[in-house]
């Protein structure tokens, strides 16, 4: 059952990168008392996720933080490495976008928004989505009918809500 408004995150522990190397990210801890964004990508460097949906949260970030967003956090199922790279090359990093992996798909299962496209060679990926958390709980939730587009789950689209 996919996640809704009103329900509180499962416990997931994803990886990032830093200057030491891959490190675990506590959910619960990066959201205890305080509101982070977490938008979901179908996969680093897929051409929707590069063009459309990383630029939005670049182009909204300082907004949304003036919103008072703590956070926001791109997360992915893929690899640390695959993450900081792609974080580098969007700018996404530059920009202070948490990329979070979710290497074994277990947040975004637990979550409900996994999918599998064979003919496009996405196993076990995210569904394209963001949402606000605050305090563990998501209190805005946008998913997108189809990985190819990103209209809900924009940056903007989310900004608008706030």
């Amino acid at each position: 059952m996919a996640i809704s408004v009103g329900d509180t995150l499962p416990s997931a522990t994803f990886v990032k990168m830093t200057a030491d190397g891959p490190a675990s990210v506590s959910l619960s801890d990066m959201t205890a008392g305080r509101r982070v964004v977490l938008f979901a990508v179908p996969g680093a460097y897929t051409p929707t996720c590069s063009s459309a949906h990383v630029p939005s949260f670049i182009r909204t970030h300082a907004a949304l933080k003036d919103k008072g967003i703590d956070e926001i956090a791109c997360v992915s199922v893929n690899d640390p490495f695959v993450l900081a790279a792609w974080g580098e090359a969007t700018g996404a990093t530059a920009a202070g976008i948490t990329m979070l992996g979710d290497a074994d798909s277990a947040f975004t299962t637990a979550i409900g928004m996994d999918f599998t496209a064979p003919p496009a060679g996405l196993m076990s990926r995210s569904k394209r989505y963001s949402m606000v958390v605050e305090d563990g709980k998501v209190t805005h939730l946008n998913v997108e009918e189809s990985p190819g587009v990103c209209e809900l789950s924009a940056g903007e689209a989310l900004l608008d809500q706030l």
